[in-house]
């Protein structure tokens, strides 16, 4: 970078340093404002004991000391993590008059929840792998998904992820603000900001869809090429009963991966998805809010070790009491 670039670069990080940004969320409904608080409170409190419970259980039980459940325990921190940078803004925004958000502060919120968005994109691709491993080479399911390689794919997605998130989060400071802005959202997203930027973002907006998009068509062909091979090696099972059972430890992940990748391609990849800006914020709400919950749920309700797991903690427990 030469020095009149990079002094450009500054000049324009220092203006936008003293913009004022105001989340719009869902303040053009007045009558809501109490209701919505009510649900997204409930949503987050059930997020906030799903995911810590999930991870705890898995923790506690060593039943499920495996690298399925150490991935689903990640997914776990990640939802929480994810939730808890932007449900406690939200609910603020429903009770107070003033929504405003400096700078610096939806600089921070931006970072993080691109962080946490990509590497659950992989993190979701990497269980997929995972049941892949374990359907299809049952008898080198240990030596290959090994603690030591299970370890690295965790810490390679959240590298990623942290890798993308500094991308954007520069494209994003070479943005120039001026005055008061309205975000049309109640996070810090990348079409809300853009759509306030007094100055021309279409490198800006075409770097971060190339890259969106790689992440996306990447981690999905990984899902789908596993569940492809997974699917076949089912077919060739010849009880029904081992059919069911292959089919029956995967409809959790399954479940999962439609729900994000289904709201994520809605957002952005659907045509005209962006010219109601209301449907952006439902479609927002729902992957921002809603998967995080979702998920411990899924994999709870649908899954007979998690509950086997629960079931004898809560024993456990009443048994210590009760001596």
């Amino acid at each position: 970078m030469t020095h009149s670039s990079s002094s450009v670069f500054r000049n324009q990080a220092n203006q936008s340093a003293e913009v004022t940004f105001i989340l719009v969320g869902f303040s053009e409904y007045p009558e809501l404002q109490l209701p919505l608080f009510l649900v997204f409170l409930t949503i987050y409190t059930v997020t906030v004991l799903g995911n810590l419970g999930m991870i705890l259980v898995i923790k506690c039980s060593s039943r499920l000391h495996t690298p399925m459940y150490f991935f689903l325990s990640h997914l776990s921190f990640v939802d929480f993590c994810y939730s808890t940078i932007v449900t406690p803004k939200l609910l603020e925004n429903l009770v107070v008059a003033d929504r405003t958000i400096s700078f610096t502060g939806c600089l921070m919120q931006f970072f993080f929840v691109c962080i946490f968005v990509v590497t659950e994109t992989f993190l979701l691709a990497v269980m997929a792998y995972d049941r892949f491993v374990a359907v299809c080479t049952p008898l080198l399911y240990s030596a290959v998904m090994s603690q030591r390689f299970s370890f690295v794919l965790v810490v390679a997605t959240y590298s990623w992820g942290i890798a993308c998130s500094l991308l954007y989060t520069l494209l994003f400071l070479t943005l120039s603000f001026c005055g008061t802005k309205f975000i049309n959202n109640f996070v810090c997203e990348h079409a809300a900001i853009v759509a306030v930027s007094c100055s021309d973002s279409y490198v800006n907006q075409e770097i971060i869809l190339a890259s969106a998009t790689f992440n996306e068509v990447s981690s999905l062909m990984i899902i789908l090429t596993s569940y492809f091979f997974i699917f076949i090696a089912v077919m060739k099972m010849p009880s029904t009963g081992g059919r069911h059972k292959a089919f029956s430890t995967c409809a959790s992940h399954l479940t999962a991966i439609t729900i994000f990748h289904g709201s994520i391609l809605f957002l952005y990849c659907v045509p005209n998805s962006r010219s109601s800006w209301l449907m952006l914020k439902v479609g927002s709400v729902f992957y921002a809010v809603v998967i995080p919950m979702l998920n411990p749920l899924i994999y709870s309700l649908r899954n007979k070790d998690v509950k086997a797991a629960v079931r004898k903690l809560i024993n456990t427990k009443l048994i210590c009491q009760l001596m």
